[in-house]
């Protein structure tokens, strides 16, 4: 429930929380005005009991000065974040491990059930991905532990499934048609795992939709790294060793705006998919 506070509470709480971050930070009603563009008299006039609430620019001035948010100083907010501060919660840095699915991945999912979530994986995405390919992928990383990471990541991954999340997950098309091929990363799969992991893919996506959705994006005229929109939560890029996750609502809708450009220029629409993969079969050597 919101809470209406009075327009004359709220210029009470800016006075009073503009001079204790003032006091707190040693800032003279002189330097706070030369630093702002302000006139001496306007931050005098601010501190004075009655007084107006500034307009928009001056109090965001005065919060940038003094290392607080502007929410902070209008009574929007009980913490008076600093400028570092925010920033240090809008982006952070998290390990990636070589496993199928980790812990951290595990936990955002759950975070953002009942969302949508989109997804540009690094490769074929690992959620359709059969036990041998996963067997191939994983066993040079992993040795010996391969088969206990993929059968501890079959239950996540099938509560990934099963959570009331929507999916759309965009691949660029030389990414099907290198595996289909067996070259560069794909280089060395035998043709029946190629061909069972086509088929499976095939069955899941024609299953799985409208609640799962693949689309496929020429890469020549567009560009994606790997990244994963947890509905309005959160955004995360996939850089090798780690992730780097956003939470400001700003790039959060930055990266949303750009994955669903994706899906409008996507040479190959969902409901195209099925019948695409279908001909790529002729194609496996």
């Amino acid at each position: 429930m919101v809470t209406i506070i009075d327009k004359r509470e709220r210029s009470a709480l800016f006075r009073d929380r503009l001079a204790e971050a003032m006091a707190e930070r040693r800032v003279s009603q002189a330097h706070l005005a030369r630093e702002a563009g302000v006139d001496r008299s306007t931050v005098s006039q601010l501190l004075k009991p009655g007084a107006r609430l500034p307009n928009a620019h001056v109090a965001a001035q005065c919060a940038a000065i003094l290392g607080v948010s502007t929410d902070w100083l209008l009574g929007l907010s009980h913490r008076p974040e600093r400028a570092a501060d925010l920033a240090a919660l809008a982006m952070s840095m998290t390990k990636a491990p070589r496993a199928l699915v980790d812990e951290q991945i595990f936990a955002w999912h759950r975070e953002a059930e009942g969302y949508k979530i989109r997804h540009v994986p690094a490769g074929l995405p690992d959620m359709l991905k059969t036990t041998e390919m996963l067997h191939w992928e994983y066993e040079a990383a992993l040795g010996r532990t391969a088969q206990q990471a993929i059968g501890a990541s079959e239950d996540r991954l099938n509560w990934m499934r099963a959570a009331q999340s929507d999916y759309e997950i965009c691949l660029p098309e030389h990414e099907i048609r290198a595996f289909v091929a067996g070259t560069g990363y794909y280089a060395g799969i035998p043709r029946e795992v190629r061909a069972a992991q086509l088929e499976h893919m095939s069955a899941l996506v024609d299953q799985l939709f409208p609640s799962m959705r693949l689309f496929l994006f020429d890469a020549r005229r567009l560009f994606s790294a790997p990244v994963t929109v947890f509905g309005p939560l959160l955004a995360v890029i996939y850089i090798g060793s780690n992730y780097l996750v956003f939470r400001d609502t700003e790039r959060v809708r930055t990266m949303t705006r750009h994955f669903d450009k994706l899906v409008r220029e996507a040479d190959i629409a969902d409901r195209a998919l099925p019948g695409y993969l279908e001909s790529l079969k002729s194609e496996l050597v």
